[in-house]
């Protein structure tokens, strides 16, 4: 089993990306396609925590669903539901590797996780 966990859209350049840099260092995380098996409340409140963001940190803000679901002034416990409702707003890739996380924009920033 993989001590490294994916947050990953197939979909996403920057997300393949990422993937690729993973594995170019040896590295085969366990992948989760985030938009098909969104996270837990749990599972997406210790990613924050790790990251140490906030909800509106890890949140696509420039999706329009962002902008239709008025979450501009919503409150962390909203974006959070917000974000489990509809994981398309969740920013990507999400790599998390040994109790740590990053977020893999760019994905060199993923790097420092393996450190």
């Amino acid at each position: 089993m993989s001590d490294t966990l994916i947050w990953h859209n197939p979909r996403c350049s920057k997300s393949r990306q990422t993937l690729a840099l993973l594995e170019e260092k040896g590295i085969t995380p366990a992948i989760v396609r985030y938009l098909e098996t969104p996270p837990t409340r749990s599972e997406l409140e210790r990613v924050l925590s790790l990251l140490q963001y906030s909800p509106r940190q890890l949140m696509r803000t420039k999706e329009a669903l962002y902008k239709e679901l008025d979450l501009a002034e919503a409150s962390d416990d909203a974006l959070i539901e917000a974000m489990l409702a509809n994981p398309k707003l969740i920013e990507r890739p999400v790599v998390i590797h040994q109790e740590r996380a990053a977020l893999g924009r760019p994905p060199e920033a993923v790097l420092e996780l393996l450190a």
